[in-house]
C-alpha cells in the first residue's frame, strides 16, 4: 500500500470532502456532502460489536504470560525464543496492519473486523493442538492477524459511526479492551487448574469468547451507514473513457487527507514513535511481569493476578481519559503524568519486585493507559474520516514495527544475565523518548495541514 493512495472506505460512494480551490476553504459543507447518520438500532449495535471485539484483542497475549513457563517446558523453549513469541503479536500487527486500509477499502470495515473476529477464534482453537514451536508460533499468529486489522479499524468504526462522540465511544471500548485483558490475565490459571492442569486447555477457551464476538458484526458486513452520499464524481479512468470532457469538470479533487505521503508529517511520525515505544513497554509487562515476580518466588497464581491488576485498572481509566484527552488542546500533561507512572513501575521491578509487587503492578497500570490515550489521539489529529483511516493504519503498523526488538531483547537479556536487572534498565530508559515522541504527538495538530 502507497502512502498516498486513495483510502475512501466505500468505492461506489466517494465524494471529495473539501473541494480543492482556496473559495471553497471557508464555505461550510453542503448538506450532500455530510456523512449519513446510522439510524438508532445500527448505532447500538455497532456498540455492541465494538465492546465484543474489543474484549478479545488481547486474551490471546495475556493468556499467555501466566502460562510461558509451562508452554516453554512443554515445547523446548529457549529465551530468545519466548521472547521472540512474546513479539509475535507486535510482528502481526505491523504486518497485517498495513493491510486493513486496503482490505477495509474493499470489502468494508464491518467486513474485515468480522473475518479478524473468525481468524481470532480459529487460531486460539487451533493454537493449543501445536505439537512443536513453530505450529504455535504460526497458529498465533492467524489469531493475532485477525486483532490486527481489527486493531486498525476500530477508531475508523467509531470515526464512521459516532464522530461526534469520538473521546466517548473510544473510552468505552478501551475499557472493554482493558477488562478482556484483565480477566484473561486473572482466571487462565484458576481455568487451567479446573480442566485438569494443561496449559492447552486453559489457552483453547478463550476461542468460545472470540466466536461469540463474530455474532454482532454479521449484520454489518454491508452495513454503509455514516458515509457520503452516493454521489460519486468521475475517476480519471471515466474521462480516459469519454476524452472529449472537460478535465476541470471529470477529474476530482483529493479529499483532505488522501493525498500526500503521511511519512511527511511530523506529527505522524512522533504518532507511530509514542505508539511503538508505549506498545514495547506493554508487551514486555503483559508477557514477561508474570515471569519476573515467579522468579522472585511468588506462585503463578499471584502472578496472574498481579497481572490481572495492571490490565484491570484500564478499565474505568480508558473510560475517563480519551473524553478528557479530546478536551485538552495539547496531551503532552497525560503523556507525561503516564511516563512518571512507568519508570516508577519498572524500577519496582528492577529493584525489588517482591518487596512490592502490588504496587509495581498498580504504577504500570497506570502507565498502560498511554494505549487508549494514543488512539483518540490517532482520532483528533487527522479533520477527515479519511485522514484517521491512514492515519491508523501509518501509526499502529510502523508502531507495532518498532516494538518487535524490545520484548524479544529483554528475554535476551535476561538469558545472558541471568536476572531482571539488565532488562528492566532497558525498559527504564525508553521511558524518556518515549515521554518525548507523545508530548510532541499530543500537539494541536492535523496531519492534513503537514502533508
Amino acid at each position: 500500500m502507497h502512502d498516498d493512495e486513495s483510502l475512501t472506505l466505500d468505492p461506489a460512494a466517494a465524494a471529495p470532502e473539501r473541494a480543492a480551490g482556496p473559495a471553497d476553504a471557508t464555505r461550510a459543507p453542503a448538506p450532500a456532502d455530510r456523512p449519513t447518520l446510522p439510524v438508532p438500532w445500527v448505532r447500538r449495535l455497532v456498540v455492541v460489536a465494538l465492546i465484543l471485539a474489543a474484549v478479545n484483542l488481547r486474551p490471546a497475549v495475556t493468556s499467555l504470560g501466566p502460562l510461558l513457563k509451562e508452554v516453554r517446558d512443554d515445547l523446548g523453549m529457549s529465551g530468545t525464543m519466548a521472547g521472540l513469541l512474546t513479539s509475535v503479536p507486535a510482528a502481526c500487527f505491523a504486518l497485517f496492519g498495513f493491510t486493513a486500509p486496503r482490505l477495509a477499502r474493499r470489502f468494508g470495515p464491518g467486513a474485515v473486523v468480522c473475518a479478524g473476529m473468525a481468524a481470532i477464534a480459529g487460531g486460539l482453537l487451533l493454537r493449543p493442538l501445536a505439537g512443536n514451536t513453530a505450529v504455535f508460533l504460526g497458529t498465533s499468529a492467524l489469531a493475532l492477524a485477525g486483532i490486527a486489522v481489527s486493531n486498525v479499524l476500530m477508531p475508523v468504526m467509531v470515526k464512521r459511526y459516532f464522530p461526534d462522540r469520538v473521546g466517548t465511544v473510544t473510552g468505552v471500548y478501551s475499557m472493554a479492551l482493558s477488562l478482556g485483558t484483565a480477566v484473561a490475565a486473572a482466571v487462565t490459571v484458576p481455568l487451567t487448574d479446573a480442566l485438569g492442569g494443561s496449559w492447552r486447555w486453559g489457552l483453547g477457551v478463550w476461542a468460545g469468547l472470540a466466536a461469540v464476538a463474530v455474532v454482532p458484526w454479521l449484520p454489518l458486513i454491508r452495513d454503509r451507514s455514516g458515509q457520503r452520499p452516493a454521489t460519486r464524481t468521475r475517476t480519471v479512468r471515466d474521462q480516459a473513457a469519454t476524452p472529449s470532457a472537460s478535465p476541470s469538470a471529470s477529474v476530482p479533487a483529493p479529499a483532505h487527507g488522501e493525498h500526500g505521503r503521511i511519512s511527511r508529517s511530523r506529527t505522524a511520525r512522533m504518532l507511530a514513535c509514542y505508539f511503538g515505544l508505549q506498545s514495547t513497554a506493554a508487551y514486555v509487562t503483559m508477557g514477561w511481569m508474570p515471569q519476573v515476580f515467579r522468579d522472585a518466588g511468588l506462585s503463578a497464581d499471584k502472578a496472574g493476578l498481579l497481572l490481572a491488576l495492571t490490565m484491570v485498572l484500564g478499565v474505568p481509566l480508558s473510560f475517563v481519559l480519551p473524553p478528557l484527552a479530546a478536551r485538552m488542546g495539547s496531551q503532552g500533561p497525560i503523556v507525561v503524568t503516564l511516563a512518571v507512572f512507568q519508570l516508577a513501575g519498572f524500577a519496582g521491578l528492577w529493584a525489588a519486585p517482591a518487596a512490592a509487587p502490588w504496587l509495581w503492578a498498580l504504577l504500570l497500570g497506570f502507565a498502560n493507559c498511554a494505549f487508549p490515550l494514543v488512539l483518540t489521539m490517532i482520532g483528533m489529529r487527522a479533520r477527515s474520516g479519511a485522514g484517521v483511516v491512514r492515519l491508523s493504519a501509518f501509526a499502529q503498523s510502523s508502531g507495532y514495527l518498532i516494538s518487535i526488538p524490545g520484548p524479544i531483547l529483554v528475554g535476551t537479556l535476561n538469558q545472558v544475565s541471568g536476572g531482571w536487572g539488565l532488562p528492566m534498565a532497558l525498559m527504564i530508559a525508553l521511558v524518556v523518548p518515549q515521554a518525548l515522541c507523545g508530548v510532541l504527538a499530543g500537539r494541536n495538530r492535523h496531519i492534513e495541514d503537514e502533508l
